[in-house]
C-alpha cells in the first residue's frame, strides 16, 4: 500500500506538468480548431532556455544560483511569449482558415525549428542544474523503514500548478475574455458579427497557452535539472492525445484528465516494464478515441437524419 501511494504522489507531480500543458493547449486549440505539434516543443524550449541562460549567469555573470535561476526564468517566458506572438501572427492566423494538414506541417516545422536552437544553442552538450529544494517531506513511513515523500520542489511545483489552473480555470469561467474566448470557439463569424475583436482573443488565447507550457517547461527543469532536445515533441504527443480523448470544449477538464493520466504513467512505471510504458500508454489513449468516435457516431447521424 505504502509503495503504491509513493507511485501515485510521483504521479501528482508529473501530472500537474502535464494539466498545465493540456490547459494552454484546449487555449490555443479552441481557437485554431488544427492540431498543434509545436506546444510541447514550446515547453521543452523554455526549459532548455532556463538552464542555458542559468548556465550564463552562473560561469560568465558570476552570479548566485538564486539570481541566475530568476535570470533564466525570467529569460524563459520571455522566449515563450516571442515564440506564441511568431506563431500567432505567421502561423496560425494565416493558416487558420485553410487545410489542417498545413497547420500541421507548419507546427512541425516550428516544432524543429525550436528542438534545432537548443541544440545549437547548447552545442550538442548537456547542462545539467544542481539539485535544488531536493528535501524530502515525508507522508508514511512503514515498519520496515519505507518512507514515502516528496521533495519539496516537487511539492511547489503541484501547488504552483494547482494554483495557476485553478486561477486560469475561474478566468475562462466568468471573466470577459473567458465569455469571448468561448464564442469565438464555438463560432468565429458569428462572434465577430457580435463585435467580438476575435483577432484579440485568437493572439491572447495563444499567449496564454504559451505562458502556460513555459511554466511547465520551467518546473520541469528545474526538477530534473535537464531537458533533452526530443522531450517536447514526446509530451506534446501525450497531451495531444489526452485532450483528444477529453474533449477540446473546456480546459480544466482537459486539465484534470491530464493530471490522471500522469498518475497513471507513473503506476505503470512501479509496476510494469518501463519501456514499455510510451507505447501502453498510447495504446491505451488510441483504443480510448476509437470509443469515443464510435459512441458519437451514431448522434451525429441522428443530427444529421
Amino acid at each position: 500500500m505504502h509503495y503504491f501511494l509513493q507511485q501515485f504522489l510521483n504521479g501528482v507531480h508529473s501530472g500537474a506538468l502535464y494539466a498545465l500543458l493540456a490547459f494552454g493547449y484546449v487555449l490555443t486549440n479552441g481557437m485554431l480548431k488544427r492540431t498543434n505539434l509545436a506546444h510541447g516543443p514550446v515547453f521543452a524550449f523554455s526549459g532548455q532556455v532556463l538552464i542555458l541562460v542559468a548556465v550564463f549567469g552562473w560561469q560568465v555573470l558570476w552570479l548566485t544560483l538564486p539570481a541566475t535561476i530568476a535570470l533564466g526564468t525570467v529569460a524563459a517566458f520571455a522566449y515563450a511569449a516571442l515564440a506564441a506572438w511568431i506563431l500567432s501572427r505567421s502561423v496560425f492566423l494565416p493558416l487558420a482558415n485553410g487545410s489542417p494538414n498545413a497547420v500541421v506541417v507548419a507546427t512541425l516545422g516550428v516544432s524543429l525549428v525550436l528542438m534545432e536552437l537548443g541544440r545549437i544553442a547548447a552545442d550538442t552538450r548537456d547542462f545539467w542544474l544542481p539539485p535544488m529544494l531536493a528535501t524530502a517531506v515525508t507522508f508514511a513511513v512503514t515498519q520496515d523503514g519505507f518512507r514515502v515523500t516528496l521533495t519539496v520542489v516537487q511539492l511547489i511545483d503541484c501547488s504552483v500548478a494547482a494554483a495557476v489552473i485553478l486561477l486560469a480555470g475561474l478566468i475562462v469561467a466568468r471573466s470577459r475574455f473567458g465569455r469571448n474566448w468561448r464564442a469565438v470557439s464555438d463560432d468565429r463569424l458569428a462572434a465577430a458579427m457580435c463585435g467580438i475583436d476575435t483577432r484579440r482573443v485568437f493572439l491572447t488565447a495563444v499567449l496564454v497557452g504559451a505562458m502556460l507550457a513555459a511554466l511547465a517547461g520551467i518546473m520541469a527543469a528545474l526538477y530534473y535539472g535537464n531537458i533533452s532536445f526530443d522531450t517536447g515533441m514526446v509530451f506534446g504527443l501525450k497531451v495531444l492525445f489526452v485532450t483528444a480523448v477529453g474533449g477540446y470544449r473546456d480546459p480544466l477538464r482537459a486539465a484534470v484528465g491530464a493530471a490522471g493520466f500522469g498518475v497513471a504513467e507513473s503506476l505503470w512505471s512501479g509496476y510494469f516494464p518501463l519501456e514499455w510504458r510510451d507505447a501502453w500508454m498510447f495504446a491505451l489513449l488510441a483504443a480510448m478515441l476509437v470509443l469515443r468516435a464510435s459512441d458519437a457516431a451514431p448522434e451525429r447521424q441522428q443530427a444529421l437524419s
